[in-house]
């Protein structure tokens, strides 16, 4: 270090000046080409791309400028340098997991989310994120040895003003540049992708904070006719129930078992361990998704965005999508009033309603949004014993959690509306390192892939469990059991690397690929009948809950839902991605490429008839997102009196001391007590429930029997 000689130039504050806005850029530039797949493909984009982040790194440095004081000045220049250094690789950690960039939403949901991420997180750094850091270490070393110094005189005002408008003139021609190549830019609905491309990281934030206000004024000055406008376009979007179908499930339980990532490929998946011996993925789903009493979807696919499971159970629970920006439950879902599955279900039939989940009841902001919801109990981590040894960072692994909910399961009134959040086939995917190891790795370069299917094994080994236990406890033959994948598993960042597993090669997989890896399963069994089957209709998560709720017997028709019953002839074949992409039974769209459906080729020039069906697609899902933000960001439910349902009082709930409230209802009930203990004669089915591992399965007895 002390051998260490600078130019000159650097100890001048413009000099100073100059070499953070290099290393800066040089970041930029890194992550650019490194961390984010921005679909850069012509001279044009890279030339716009290398520009894009130098204006807003000179106007936000430049700040530093006006500051006459030595220190001051200096340090406001470090400071600004490390905060831009900061926003950009939290977008590169987050781009890691997500493939998206941070939002201001995102940002202003952090608190509730970060619960149980800090193993994640640690998971997505990379040993080279050091470059990100080091300089700035160096430079504050730097300055301690005096290799550095503090240029005493200020730069004049009117050169900082013409570096400022410099930074203007430079972004001016970027936006130029920007929109001769991208028509439009700022004024049509693009991804986040393109924005980053054309304008960068900062620019983006800056741009995505506007936004973020303007949205939240549009509550502010909502009012009644904005709901009779959604409620327009959902009467004129409604599908009619089958009539062979409607309410063949009526005053049945409902149980929602929430398959953790999982896709829809696993579906009869079989992996091949490095002997070449296959072995089925999820063995117990795939029985179930083949059963004639399971209505089976192969079309179905998730919608959510960057509320991922939270933006699932939105969709799942409400027929409504989740924000295009942050998480619904962490932004509103403490604040907006709804009209969800739990409360209609207790207004209209009775049910009584719980969550179950192994995890912190503050995380995405649960244990408030499921007041709004309507849910009666909420059995969160502080109901369930956790340790070290039966969790990881997202809660209690599957087969403990399911086991442990039981006796809070037989404790509900019936009918009930229940759903149970399974965590341990979630990203990172670690591999089991006790008696549960044992279902081979998959051998790709990436380790996330490789843990996948185990993970996967595991979730399946769990349901079966649940399963053998409603059919022992008698709960199996009253009641609809709902499976469904939350959202992806694997993100499209690494779809390349799981390609030749699924039959694909890296150098053919394309945007078609990425859409259809988006489907998830979706199975609706229901015991006793034999209607069901493979259905081949084209779905999301939005169609959800109109299909249940005419199984269940209770028509849609007055409530304010996004989606259409899939069983329903009327229903329409179109799936609407958050982002505006789609998919339909002939046409596929997806980050700005067209694709025939059926055959998977590219349309590179569409025909005028295509082009036109196309455009009409296009109208229908910028209709139905657009339905379902106005109903989210003006919190117009408060305003829609047409469904019956009185005003839900949220303060009425309370998760606290559930048991003992489930407990002091049952006393009350008396001889109508309707809950499974009840009928069993006040004796807990806890000893029904039997669980093994997977080495016990295998023939591999571990040293402690778990099985009762």
């Amino acid at each position: 270090m002390n051998k260490i000689k600078l130019p000159k130039f650097v100890n001048s504050r413009l000099g100073f000046f100059g070499l953070l806005t290099i290393l800066l850029w040089v970041k930029n530039i890194a992550a650019y080409l490194t961390e984010f797949k921005l679909g850069v493909e012509s001279f044009q984009q890279y030339l716009i791309l290398f520009i894009n982040p130098i204006a807003t790194t000179i106007f936000m440095l430049s700040i530093a400028l006006y500051v006459k004081g030595k220190k001051s000045s200096y340090i406001t220049m470090l400071v600004i340098y490390s905060l831009m250094t900061l926003l950009l690789f939290s977008n590169i950690v987050y781009y890691r997991e997500f493939t998206d960039f941070i939002t201001i939403n995102t940002m202003l949901g952090a608190g509730q989310v970060s619960s149980g991420l800090g193993e994640t997180a640690i998971k997505l750094f990379r040993p080279y994120d050091i470059l990100y850091w080091i300089d700035i270490i160096a430079l504050v070393v730097l300055f301690a040895r005096k290799k550095i110094t503090m240029d005493e005189r200020p730069v004049r005002a009117r050169m900082a003003l013409a570096i400022t408008t410099l930074s203007i003139m430079i972004f001016s021609g970027n936006l130029f540049m920007a929109e001769v190549d991208r028509p439009e830019l700022l004024t049509r609905t693009f991804s986040r992708d393109y924005l980053v491309k054309y304008l960068g990281i900062n620019a983006f934030t800056v741009y995505d904070g506007v936004q973020t206000y303007q949205a939240s004024q549009v509550r502010a000055e909502a009012s009644p006719t904005d709901m009779d406008d959604v409620a327009k376009y959902v009467s004129n979007h409604y599908a009619a129930p089958n009539d062979d179908l409607f309410g063949i499930a009526k005053g049945k339980n409902v149980i929602y078992i929430h398959l953790e990532s999982t896709q829809q490929f696993l579906i009869d998946y079989k992996l091949k361990d490095e002997n070449g011996v296959e072995h089925e993925v999820m063995p117990f789903i795939n029985s179930l998704y083949h059963d004639k009493q399971t209505f089976a979807f192969d079309n179905f696919y998730h919608q959510v965005k960057g509320g991922k499971t939270s933006d699932a159970e939105t969709l799942m629970d409400n027929s409504l999508f989740g924000l295009n920006q942050g998480a619904l439950m962490t932004q509103l879902g403490g604040k907006n009033t709804f009209q969800s599955a739990p409360n209609i279900l207790e207004q209209t039939a009775g049910y009584t309603s719980a969550v179950f989940h192994g995890n912190d009841s503050t995380f995405w902001n649960r244990n408030e949004t499921y007041k709004h919801w309507g849910y009666d109990y909420f059995f969160s981590k502080e109901y369930y014993d956790v340790n070290e040894d039966n969790s990881f960072q997202y809660g209690l692994h599957d087969k403990p959690f399911f086991q442990q909910s039981v006796k809070y399961l037989e404790q509900l009134p019936q009918p009930f509306y229940s759903k149970f959040i399974a965590v341990s086939n979630h990203f990172p995917y670690s591999e089991f390192t006790d008696d549960e190891a044992g279902f081979p790795m998959a051998q790709t370069d990436d380790e996330t892939i490789n843990g996948y299917f185990a993970t996967a094994n595991y979730l399946d080994a769990a349901v079966e469990e649940f399963f053998n236990y409603l059919k022992a406890s008698g709960l199996y033959d009253n009641s609809v059991i709902v499976l469904y994948g939350d959202h992806f598993g694997i993100s499209e960042s690494r779809n390349e690397s799981l390609a030749e597993l699924v039959g694909k090669t890296k150098e053919d997989w394309n945007s078609y690929d990425n859409a259809q890896m988006q489907k998830v399963p979706y199975l609706i069994h229901i015991p006793g009948q034999e209607n069901g089957g493979i259905n081949h209709t084209y779905g999301g998560q939005v169609d959800a809950l109109p299909t249940l709720m005419h199984l269940l017997g209770v028509d849609t028709k007055n409530y304010i839902m996004m989606g259409q019953d899939l069983l329903s002839a009327d229903h329409d074949q179109l799936v609407a991605f958050r982002n505006g992409d789609f998919v339909s039974d002939k046409y596929t769209y997806h980050k700005g490429s067209l694709y025939d459906t059926a055959s998977g080729n590219e349309i590179v020039t569409a025909t005028a008839q295509q082009q036109k069906e196309v455009d009409a697609l296009k109208e229908k899902v910028s209709a139905q997102l657009d339905a379902s933000d106005q109903v989210n960001n003006g919190d117009l439910f408060r305003f829609y009196d047409k469904s019956g349902l009185k005003d839900l009082d949220y303060t009425k709930f309370n998760y606290k001391d559930a048991l003992e409230q489930l407990k002091e209802a049952a006393a009350k009930a008396g001889n109508d007590n309707t809950s499974v203990i009840a009928e069993n004669g006040g004796q807990s089915t806890e000893d029904l429930y039997v669980t093994k591992t997977y080495k016990e399965l295998h023939g591999e007895p571990s040293a402690s029997d778990t099985t009762k």
